[in-house]
């Protein structure tokens, strides 16, 4: 049975903790990695530079509307590729984290968490823009 007075503040946990994991990821990409050594890892991936700028860019934009409560559910479900991308680049290294490079099972839980927030909702304290609001934050107002 889920206890309706305190699931939502178990939802409001994971949604913060998800937002800092984020934001500190992207902030290690951008001020220790650096942009240029961040893209040129990507690139040595075989990717393009533009998926590095869109991580860098998404996991920061979106660990902060996670800890803030914005359009958790949409925003857990966008960066969804971003914890998948990373549970491909580490998977060669194994199973366990603390293997040089890293293992996949960090960022896999982490990607299972992030669908775990989808399936839950916005937890406490989430906001919750109003259409009209949206709409003039998207630009559409």
């Amino acid at each position: 049975m889920i206890d309706s007075n305190t699931a939502p503040y178990g939802v409001l946990l994971l949604r913060v903790s998800l937002g800092v994991m984020y934001i500190t990821h992207g902030l290690l990409k951008v001020v220790v990695f650096t942009i240029p050594g961040t893209v040129q890892f990507f690139a040595s991936l075989g990717l393009p530079a533009f998926v590095a700028y869109a991580t860098m860019a998404g996991e920061v934009v979106g660990g902060v509307m996670l800890v803030v409560g914005i359009w958790p559910r949409a925003v857990a479900l966008a960066l969804m590729p971003v914890l998948l991308g990373a549970t491909w680049v580490h998977s060669a290294n194994g199973w366990v984290f603390s293997n040089p490079n890293g293992g996949w099972e960090y960022p896999f839980f982490l990607a299972i968490m992030g669908l775990v927030q989808v399936l839950l909702g916005d937890g406490a304290y989430a906001l919750r823009p109003t259409p009209v609001a949206a709409a003039r934050l998207l630009g559409r107002a």
